[in-house]
């Protein structure tokens, strides 16, 4: 038992007396208890804080990923919202500690040369304690959130290269079947420039929709390089773009080559059928009797060679070497259509030789002078004496004898009888013209 405060200062030093006990150790009762009260909810605040984070980190752990861009919207704005406000939580927690932290050190150093107490030295240990594990709980749960923001921000990134890859596909799909629909393969001139005319417009439509491709595959590139966690789906898509877009182009290309082949083929078929109609008419309207007179025949037999010259000049025979060089590549209509313009350039031409060497030689014969031929009296018995002699000139008898050597007759008929040359010279025009109608036929 303790009579009176002398009696305790011998027991307790006055430093660790309160002044009621004639100490000098500083204490207000009212001020601890504000104090240990504000410590308590700063603690309360800090595992509340924690056990929030932990909760919501374990709701993103557990998150699967959408399959659309607009749900991945959805959780991407969802889940930042969430963090947002979680954070604003964090900084109130955090303002809180540091004020409590600030009021305890403020308050103990008012006095001069005052130390702190044991109480004000725990209550201080106390809070920079949960101010360090606030603060640690704070960067933890913004490292996961920065892995799961960036895991959704991909995720919506894929979600839209998907989306795109699709709507490009498709384009590029319609295009392809537009393409493989587009024949190759035109009957004449005018249809083939007509399916030039219409790849064309087709290759310029495309061009739009090849170059968004390419760019979307570049930007497939940059997702791979950006190490997305997708890089497994987004390659493939990039090289099915790539290849998509080849094979347009090269099918494109391919097509332009073929109907350009194509339209030379047909500019010479209707070259070689301009010649030959040409040649038929020229060789119809040049008519055997104006051919007996020296000027006649070299007149006609200028104009065959002018003609025959012309086949150069416009390369009708260009066809053949067409032909051999594009025959891989044509279709068996083009080339059945070939083989008959080369027949009919062929049975042409041989027209123009065989009239060419009749007209030579009706011309070499109209040039040979005229022999003097002594007259046989005309009690000769191998020459009966002819009432009214038609009178021929000289040239015409060669005339005669041409026509009638070009006739399929064997008869050989007397020079001297004018029904007969008559008769010879009708057969022999007519049989050109039959093979003329035969040949245009």
């Amino acid at each position: 038992m303790l009579n009176s405060l002398s009696d305790l200062h011998g027991y307790v030093d006055k430093s660790q007396l309160t002044q009621e006990f004639g100490g000098s150790l500083e204490y207000s009762h009212s001020q601890w208890i504000h104090h240990r009260t504000a410590i308590e909810n700063f603690a309360l605040t800090v595992k509340t804080t924690a056990q929030l984070l932990q909760r919501f980190g374990m709701e993103l752990a557990e998150t699967e990923l959408p399959n659309d861009v607009q749900s991945t919207k959805d959780l991407l704005t969802a889940h930042t919202d969430k963090h947002n406000n979680l954070k604003d939580e964090l900084k109130l927690a955090l303002r809180q500690g540091s004020t409590l932290f600030t009021c305890i050190k403020d308050q103990a150093a008012k006095p001069e040369n005052h130390k702190l107490n044991p109480d004000e030295m725990e209550n201080q240990t106390t809070v920079e304690r949960l101010l360090a594990q606030l603060d640690e709980t704070e960067n933890a749960f913004e490292q996961f959130w920065s892995t799961h923001h960036l895991k959704l921000e991909q995720c919506l990134q894929l979600r839209h290269f998907e989306q795109d890859f699709r709507e490009v596909k498709v384009s590029l799909d319609t295009l392809m079947d537009s393409l493989k629909g587009l024949s190759d393969t035109g009957d004449c001139v005018a249809r083939v420039e007509h399916l030039l005319k219409e790849l064309k417009a087709l290759e310029e439509k495309a061009q739009s929709t090849l170059k968004k491709a390419q760019l979307h595959a570049m930007h497939g590139d940059q997702l791979i390089q950006s190490n997305h966690y997708a890089v497994d789906s987004i390659r493939p898509k990039c090289v099915e773009l790539r290849r998509v877009c080849d094979d347009f182009s090269n099918e494109a290309k391919k097509k332009s080559d073929v109907l350009s082949k194509a339209l030379h083929i047909h500019m010479g078929i209707e070259k070689v059928n301009q010649w030959c109609e040409s040649g038929i008419f020229l060789l119809a309207s040049q008519a055997v009797d104006k051919c007996q007179s020296q000027e006649g025949a070299e007149s006609a037999l200028t104009d065959i060679e002018h003609f025959l010259e012309s086949a150069e000049k416009n390369h009708v025979t260009e066809l053949r070497n067409l032909h051999k060089q594009y025959e891989v590549v044509l279709s068996e209509d083009i080339k059945g259509n070939i083989l008959k313009a080369l027949k009919r350039l062929e049975d042409v031409q041989e027209m123009f030789e065989k009239r060419h060497v009749s007209l030579k030689r009706l011309s070499a014969k109209q040039t040979r002078p005229i022999q003097p031929v002594a007259p046989r009296p005309e009690s000769s018995p191998k020459r009966p004496t002819q009432k009214n002699p038609t009178r021929t000139s000289g040239g015409q008898q060669p005339l005669a004898r041409k026509l009638s050597d070009n006739s399929n007759s064997n008869k050989q008929p007397s020079e001297s009888d004018p029904n007969n040359k008559k008769k010879n010279i009708r057969k022999t025009k007519g049989g050109i013209k039959v093979l003329l109608l035969s040949l245009h036929h």
